[in-house]
């Protein structure tokens, strides 16, 4: 019998978790290691109307970090709050014994940012899309210390206040 193809744009929820499932066990079997995945996000939101302004969208996984999303609004660049989601994110990432992240950004979005933030370039899709490149950055946590959690008696952080 041959198993029936079905073309979509819009698939259904259920179907993409079954393939997430079916892709999760095969990578158990393959790497000889339970599946890990653990989803991770950080929301910077209004502090009076609550709405959810950007933030930072990123899942561990066989002790790596992939960062997925990281957006803020023009207001909020170049104020040191994207620095911070990052240094957040990859402290949860080690507290979860990640010993490395990735991520990949587009020419025009931050390659600059994340090279700063001690991540190197380790592949790169050129044209794509036409007129830009597409970079894939990486970088060691092994080394890092996580910070411990701040105390309840210390004074709120920048995240906090978003």
């Amino acid at each position: 019998m041959q198993p029936e193809i079905t073309l979509t744009s819009e698939p259904p929820d259920d179907a993409i978790r079954s393939l997430g499932r079916l892709i999760a066990k095969f990578n158990e079997v393959g790497s000889g290691r339970p599946n890990d995945f653990q989803p991770l996000a950080l929301l910077v939101s209004d502090p009076g109307t609550k709405e959810i302004l950007g933030g930072l969208w990123a899942w561990t996984s066989f002790s790596v970090l992939r960062i997925d999303l990281l957006f803020l609004p023009e207001h909020l660049r170049g104020s040191g709050l994207g620095r911070l989601l990052i240094q957040q994110v990859e402290d949860e990432a080690v507290r979860r014994g990640c010993i490395a992240a990735w991520l990949d950004t587009f020419s025009y979005q931050a390659p600059g940012f994340y090279q700063r933030l001690g991540y190197t370039v380790f592949g790169v899709i050129e044209d794509y899309p036409p007129g830009h490149s597409r970079y894939f950055l990486k970088k060691t946590l092994a080394t890092r210390t996580a910070a411990p959690p701040p105390a309840e008696s210390e004074p709120p952080t920048m995240m906090d206040k978003a």
